[in-house]
Protein backbone atom coordinates (compact mmCIF):
# COMPACT_ATOMS: atom_id res chain seq x y z
CA UNK A 1 0.00 0.00 0.00
CA UNK A 2 1.04 3.46 -1.29
CA UNK A 3 1.68 6.38 1.67
CA UNK A 4 -1.47 8.90 2.44
CA UNK A 5 -2.15 11.31 -0.90
CA UNK A 6 0.18 14.36 -0.97
CA UNK A 7 -0.58 17.06 -3.79
CA UNK A 8 2.32 19.07 -2.73
CA UNK A 9 4.32 15.89 -4.14
CA UNK A 10 2.97 16.39 -7.37
CA UNK A 11 4.62 19.94 -7.80
CA UNK A 12 7.81 18.45 -6.78
CA UNK A 13 7.52 15.78 -8.87
CA UNK A 14 6.76 17.22 -12.46
CA UNK A 15 10.52 19.24 -12.45
CA UNK A 16 12.30 15.91 -11.84
CA UNK A 17 10.33 14.33 -14.02
CA UNK A 18 10.95 16.87 -17.12
CA UNK A 19 14.90 16.45 -16.23
CA UNK A 20 14.26 13.24 -18.72
CA UNK A 21 12.45 14.99 -20.92
CA UNK A 22 14.88 14.99 -24.01
CA UNK A 23 15.17 11.17 -23.70
CA UNK A 24 11.43 10.75 -24.67
CA UNK A 25 11.65 12.91 -27.31
CA UNK A 26 15.14 11.71 -28.39
CA UNK A 27 13.08 8.53 -28.78
CA UNK A 28 10.31 10.49 -30.93
CA UNK A 29 12.52 12.42 -32.97
CA UNK A 30 14.50 9.11 -34.45
CA UNK A 31 11.71 7.20 -34.53
CA UNK A 32 9.77 9.73 -36.45
CA UNK A 33 12.44 10.46 -38.72
CA UNK A 34 13.18 6.81 -39.65
CA UNK A 35 9.87 5.82 -40.04
CA UNK A 36 8.82 8.54 -42.37
CA UNK A 37 11.50 7.01 -44.54
CA UNK A 38 11.07 3.71 -44.03
CA UNK A 39 6.73 4.73 -44.62
CA UNK A 40 8.05 6.14 -47.80
CA UNK A 41 9.93 2.61 -49.16
CA UNK A 42 7.36 0.70 -48.30
CA UNK A 43 4.36 2.91 -49.71
CA UNK A 44 6.53 3.00 -53.19
CA UNK A 45 5.89 -0.34 -53.60
CA UNK A 46 2.25 -0.99 -53.10
CA UNK A 47 1.67 2.40 -55.31
CA UNK A 48 3.44 1.10 -58.23
CA UNK A 49 2.82 -2.44 -57.64
CA UNK A 50 6.31 -3.67 -58.10
CA UNK A 51 6.68 -7.74 -57.80
CA UNK A 52 7.89 -9.03 -54.29
CA UNK A 53 8.38 -6.06 -52.86
CA UNK A 54 4.66 -4.84 -53.08
CA UNK A 55 3.76 -8.50 -51.24
CA UNK A 56 6.11 -7.90 -48.44
CA UNK A 57 5.21 -4.18 -48.10
CA UNK A 58 1.68 -5.88 -47.57
CA UNK A 59 2.96 -8.55 -45.05
CA UNK A 60 5.17 -6.01 -43.04
CA UNK A 61 2.31 -3.55 -42.28
CA UNK A 62 -0.30 -6.41 -41.64
CA UNK A 63 2.40 -7.48 -38.99
CA UNK A 64 3.06 -4.33 -37.54
CA UNK A 65 -0.22 -3.48 -36.57
CA UNK A 66 -1.90 -6.81 -35.68
CA UNK A 67 0.55 -6.70 -32.68
CA UNK A 68 1.18 -4.73 -29.53
CA UNK A 69 4.00 -2.54 -29.38
CA UNK A 70 5.37 -4.16 -26.26
CA UNK A 71 6.03 -7.14 -28.09
CA UNK A 72 7.64 -5.70 -30.78
CA UNK A 73 9.91 -3.77 -28.12
CA UNK A 74 10.56 -7.44 -27.10
CA UNK A 75 11.14 -9.09 -29.78
CA UNK A 76 13.67 -6.00 -31.07
CA UNK A 77 15.52 -6.51 -28.28
CA UNK A 78 16.15 -10.00 -27.48
CA UNK A 79 15.72 -10.70 -31.24
CA UNK A 80 17.83 -8.37 -33.02
CA UNK A 81 20.75 -9.42 -31.21
CA UNK A 82 20.29 -13.30 -31.88
CA UNK A 83 19.76 -12.43 -35.63
CA UNK A 84 23.06 -10.63 -36.10
CA UNK A 85 25.07 -12.54 -34.06
CA UNK A 86 25.97 -15.51 -36.79
CA UNK A 87 26.98 -12.77 -38.51
CA UNK A 88 29.61 -11.44 -35.89
CA UNK A 89 28.15 -8.33 -35.23
CA UNK A 90 27.88 -8.05 -31.24
CA UNK A 91 24.77 -5.82 -29.68
CA UNK A 92 25.90 -6.91 -26.16
CA UNK A 93 26.37 -3.85 -25.16
CA UNK A 94 24.07 -1.88 -27.08
CA UNK A 95 22.69 1.12 -25.23
CA UNK A 96 19.07 0.01 -25.34
CA UNK A 97 17.54 3.37 -26.44
CA UNK A 98 19.10 2.49 -29.76
CA UNK A 99 16.38 -1.05 -29.52
CA UNK A 100 13.79 1.44 -28.28
CA UNK A 101 14.18 3.81 -31.85
CA UNK A 102 14.14 1.02 -33.82
CA UNK A 103 11.31 -0.73 -32.53
CA UNK A 104 9.04 2.75 -32.96
CA UNK A 105 10.97 3.45 -36.43
CA UNK A 106 9.31 -0.13 -37.80
CA UNK A 107 6.46 0.45 -36.25
CA UNK A 108 5.47 3.94 -37.34
CA UNK A 109 6.67 3.17 -40.84
CA UNK A 110 3.74 1.13 -41.35
CA UNK A 111 1.57 3.53 -40.19
CA UNK A 112 3.02 6.36 -42.58
CA UNK A 113 2.97 3.64 -44.84
CA UNK A 114 -0.61 3.65 -45.26
CA UNK A 115 -0.86 7.36 -45.00
CA UNK A 116 0.90 8.06 -47.52
CA UNK A 117 -0.44 5.34 -49.74
CA UNK A 118 -4.56 6.82 -49.12
CA UNK A 119 -2.90 9.85 -49.31
CA UNK A 120 -1.18 9.89 -52.76
CA UNK A 121 -4.76 8.19 -54.44
CA UNK A 122 -6.83 10.46 -53.13
CA UNK A 123 -4.52 12.69 -55.75
CA UNK A 124 -7.11 13.08 -58.90
CA UNK A 125 -5.12 11.03 -61.33
CA UNK A 126 -6.36 13.35 -64.23
CA UNK A 127 -3.80 16.17 -62.76
CA UNK A 128 -0.94 13.46 -63.32
CA UNK A 129 -2.21 12.51 -67.16
CA UNK A 130 -1.66 16.61 -67.21
CA UNK A 131 1.42 16.79 -65.98
CA UNK A 132 2.62 14.36 -68.78
CA UNK A 133 1.18 15.78 -71.46
CA UNK A 134 2.63 19.20 -70.45
CA UNK A 135 6.24 17.53 -71.19
CA UNK A 136 6.89 16.47 -67.35
CA UNK A 137 8.57 12.93 -65.80
CA UNK A 138 7.54 11.05 -63.89
CA UNK A 139 9.28 12.12 -61.11
CA UNK A 140 8.85 15.52 -61.53
CA UNK A 141 5.02 15.24 -61.71
CA UNK A 142 4.96 13.40 -58.38
CA UNK A 143 7.19 15.74 -57.12
CA UNK A 144 5.52 18.84 -57.99
CA UNK A 145 1.59 18.19 -58.57
CA UNK A 146 1.04 14.73 -56.13
CA UNK A 147 3.47 15.21 -53.28
CA UNK A 148 2.38 19.36 -52.02
CA UNK A 149 -2.06 17.61 -52.53
CA UNK A 150 -1.18 14.30 -50.53
CA UNK A 151 0.57 16.14 -47.98
CA UNK A 152 -2.01 18.09 -47.14
CA UNK A 153 -4.36 15.31 -47.36
CA UNK A 154 -1.73 13.30 -45.43
CA UNK A 155 -0.92 15.64 -42.79
CA UNK A 156 -3.85 15.17 -39.79
CA UNK A 157 -3.09 11.53 -39.82
CA UNK A 158 0.70 11.90 -39.48
CA UNK A 159 0.60 14.32 -36.97
CA UNK A 160 -1.95 11.77 -35.19
CA UNK A 161 0.74 9.03 -35.55
CA UNK A 162 3.15 10.96 -34.12
CA UNK A 163 0.86 12.02 -30.80
CA UNK A 164 -0.02 8.30 -30.74
CA UNK A 165 3.61 7.69 -30.78
CA UNK A 166 4.68 9.69 -27.54
CA UNK A 167 2.11 8.17 -26.01
CA UNK A 168 3.65 5.01 -26.77
CA UNK A 169 7.33 6.01 -25.46
CA UNK A 170 5.98 5.79 -22.30
CA UNK A 171 7.04 1.87 -22.67
CA UNK A 172 10.51 2.65 -23.52
CA UNK A 173 11.34 1.95 -19.66
CA UNK A 174 10.09 -1.91 -19.91
CA UNK A 175 13.49 -2.78 -21.01
CA UNK A 176 16.19 -0.35 -19.20
CA UNK A 177 15.73 2.99 -20.63
CA UNK A 178 15.79 6.10 -18.20
CA UNK A 179 12.96 8.49 -19.72
CA UNK A 180 10.17 9.86 -17.60
CA UNK A 181 8.33 6.82 -16.47
CA UNK A 182 12.01 5.05 -15.54
CA UNK A 183 11.83 8.14 -13.42
CA UNK A 184 8.42 8.19 -12.26
CA UNK A 185 9.42 4.39 -11.39
CA UNK A 186 11.99 4.74 -8.99
CA UNK A 187 10.85 7.81 -7.71
CA UNK A 188 7.52 5.36 -6.97
CA UNK A 189 10.01 3.06 -5.36
CA UNK A 190 11.89 5.44 -3.07
CA UNK A 191 8.77 7.83 -1.90
CA UNK A 192 5.84 5.24 -2.31
CA UNK A 193 3.93 7.69 -3.60
CA UNK A 194 2.48 5.80 -6.65
CA UNK A 195 -0.62 8.20 -7.12
CA UNK A 196 1.40 11.47 -7.46
CA UNK A 197 3.83 10.61 -9.56
CA UNK A 198 1.24 8.99 -11.92
CA UNK A 199 -0.68 12.08 -11.97
CA UNK A 200 2.93 14.20 -12.46
CA UNK A 201 3.29 12.24 -15.66
CA UNK A 202 -0.20 12.56 -16.74
CA UNK A 203 0.44 16.19 -16.31
CA UNK A 204 3.63 16.57 -18.15
CA UNK A 205 2.21 14.23 -21.25
CA UNK A 206 -0.34 16.08 -21.65
CA UNK A 207 1.21 19.50 -21.79
CA UNK A 208 3.37 17.99 -24.18
CA UNK A 209 0.34 16.75 -26.33
CA UNK A 210 -1.33 20.27 -26.03
CA UNK A 211 1.78 21.76 -27.25
CA UNK A 212 2.07 19.93 -30.41
CA UNK A 213 -1.61 19.57 -31.30
CA UNK A 214 -1.14 23.62 -31.80
CA UNK A 215 2.08 23.57 -33.73
CA UNK A 216 0.40 20.69 -35.57
CA UNK A 217 -2.73 23.61 -36.10
CA UNK A 218 -0.56 25.79 -36.84
CA UNK A 219 1.26 24.11 -39.64
CA UNK A 220 -2.03 22.53 -40.84
CA UNK A 221 -3.54 26.18 -41.33
CA UNK A 222 -0.66 27.26 -43.16
CA UNK A 223 -0.50 24.24 -45.91
CA UNK A 224 -3.73 25.02 -46.79
CA UNK A 225 -3.67 28.73 -46.95
CA UNK A 226 -0.97 28.08 -49.10
CA UNK A 227 -2.93 25.43 -51.28
CA UNK A 228 -5.89 27.96 -51.72
CA UNK A 229 -3.48 30.49 -53.05
CA UNK A 230 -2.55 28.56 -55.23
CA UNK A 231 -5.66 27.86 -56.60
CA UNK A 232 -6.84 31.25 -56.38
CA UNK A 233 -3.83 31.96 -59.40
CA UNK A 234 -4.38 29.14 -61.16
CA UNK A 235 -7.49 30.30 -63.10
CA UNK A 236 -5.69 34.13 -63.18
CA UNK A 237 -2.45 32.35 -64.46
CA UNK A 238 -4.06 30.54 -66.97
CA UNK A 239 -6.72 33.69 -68.29
CA UNK A 240 -3.41 35.44 -68.81
CA UNK A 241 -1.65 32.57 -70.68
CA UNK A 242 -4.58 32.08 -72.99
CA UNK A 243 -4.84 36.42 -73.49
CA UNK A 244 -0.68 36.02 -74.44
CA UNK A 245 -1.74 33.65 -76.95
CA UNK A 246 -4.88 35.72 -77.95
CA UNK A 247 -2.80 38.84 -78.58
Amino acid sequence: MGKSFDLSLVLDFVPELLRYLHITLIVLGGSIVLGLVGGVLLAVPRLYRIPGLSQFAILYVSFMRGTPILIKLFLVYYGLPELLKPIGIDLSRTDPLVFVIVTYALSDAASFAEIFRGAVRSVDKGQTEAAYAAGLTTFQSFRRIVVPQALIVAFPNMANTLIGSLKDTSLAFSIGVMDMVGRGQTLISATSHALEVYISLSIVYYVIVLVLEKGFAIAERRLQRHERKKEVRGPAVRAERLKRIAG
